[in-house]
């Protein structure tokens, strides 16, 4: 029985997805991309924001279409969106045959074979399972690149965020766990290490003793200097200089700063439930940039918060034109009635918020062009990723994250995939490069 599966969401999705397909294989069934030839069809879902809810439910009715035009007999919907929703989406999707919540991703072999239970809903609480992965197996996305995910969870309590609720509380793994999987992830040939979680710098803080991600960052770098070990989702509380000084010494741990701020206005983020100010926010980043001159920063903010002034808005734009982010990410504010920040005064107009979203994304699109001119005639090593036609390769240079920031357009004969190539930038575009082999 063939089984496919589309995971939405976040990369910590993404290695569920990969988990959860390793553990189908190993049990004999066959993975396919064509959800047409597929029997059983899973859909892992997101459900951070308004617009994630509607990207699921757009995918589980897309892929129920199956069940009449294809060889699809079981639709199955894992995930955040089930995680949220309870036994209520029971009745919404009709659909679906079982849905298995974030604490289930374990029983996925059961739940392709046949019921769990009465109702085909599994919603075990997230913080009843194990984070330690024990898997032998996991079906990678990528030939090149592996997201290693450290951490299950969030302690922190933002009011816009639903993630401790779908997640459950940080659950750190322990260092023997992840040092395992990163050996074996390097033995089949992955050339990035990508470290994940909801708080990947709060990382071992749970732990009994507490584990630094200093050892965390020290003890993968140390298995193979041809590696590139990357960190994404750092917070701006937890992110020391201990941890700067570490990407700092070994050159194989790129040199790549993931920090969402998620505003700059000191009043707005003490709403947010963020417990830094405007001014932890320019030493952090004065901090970064005395350590590693060269440093990549990238960042994620949301506009449109409850009570967001003209003057908060104002106080964020100047911050984005004085740090001069590499790579901005912009989110406007999604409520929901199970958000704590829902109660608060001050809602924004959509228009309103909109209108700061295009205005901050366009003034980010004039840095980030002349941001990306200092890489002119300068000589990086890329990793390629694809073939896009003849003499003409796309990859990514160190301070470029997949998926979310640009890519390193290349001009060459002949390039294996997987490999490092020295690439000369001869051209830049707002977001990407253009460069050719040396």
């Amino acid at each position: 029985m063939k089984i496919h599966l589309v995971s939405l969401g976040c990369a910590k999705n993404l290695v569920d997805s990969e988990r959860m397909l390793g553990r189908l294989m190993q049990a004999g069934w066959p993975y396919t991309p064509e959800p047409g030839e597929a029997e059983t069809i899973i859909v892992n879902t997101c459900s951070f924001i308004e617009s994630a809810i509607n990207e699921s439910i757009d995918t589980i009715l897309e892929m129920a279409r199956f069940k009449q035009t294809g060889t699809c007999r079981r639709l199955i919907v894992a995930g955040c969106l089930p995680e949220r929703f309870r036994e209520d989406i029971i009745e919404s999707l009709p659909e679906v045959d079982f849905f298995l919540g974030t604490g289930a991703f374990h029983e996925i072999v059961k739940a392709v074979k046949g019921p769990l239970t009465p109702s085909g809903c599994l919603l075990p609480h997230p913080d009843s399972i194990s984070v330690e992965d024990t898997e032998p197996h996991r079906l990678l996305s990528s030939a090149q690149t592996a997201y290693l995910k450290i951490a299950e969870g969030c302690s922190r309590h933002c009011t816009y965020c639903i993630i401790p609720k779908l997640r459950g509380k940080q659950k750190s793994r322990s260092l023997e766990n992840i040092v395992s999987e990163a050996r074996s992830l390097i033995s089949r040939d992955i050339k990035e290490l990508i470290l994940v979680a909801q708080d990947t710098t709060a990382y071992g803080n749970d732990l009994d003793p507490p584990v630094s991600l200093v050892k965390v960052l020290e003890s993968i770098a140390g298995i193979s200097g041809d590696v590139w070990i990357r960190l994404l989702y750092a917070h701006p509380q937890s992110m020391d200089a201990s941890i700067v000084r570490t990407v700092a010494t070994y050159r194989n741990i790129c040199s790549y700063f993931d920090i969402p701020i998620q505003h700059a206005s000191s009043r707005l983020l003490k709403r947010m439930g963020r417990n830094y100010t405007s001014g932890d926010l320019y030493r952090l980043y004065d901090q970064i940039r005395s350590l590693i001159p060269a440093a990549a920063l990238r960042t994620t903010v949301i506009v449109g918060f409850p009570g967001e002034t003209d003057k908060d808005f104002e106080a964020l734009l100047a911050f984005v034109e004085e740090i001069r982010f590499d790579h901005l990410g912009v989110f406007v504010y999604s409520d929901s009635q199970d958000l704590p920040s829902h109660p608060l005064s001050g809602h924004i107009p959509e228009y309103v918020a909109k209108e700061r979203y295009e205005r901050l994304m366009s003034r980010q699109l004039q840095i980030s062009l002349e941001n990306n001119q200092k890489h002119f005639g300068r000589i990086y090593s890329v990793l390629v990723e694809t073939k896009a036609k003849e003499h003409l390769f796309t990859g990514r240079t160190c301070f470029q994250a997949p998926e979310v920031d640009g890519i390193t357009y290349i001009h060459s004969e002949s390039l294996l995939t997987g490999s490092f190539a020295r690439v000369k930038i001869t051209d830049f575009l707002e977001y990407d490069l253009i460069g050719e082999t040396v």
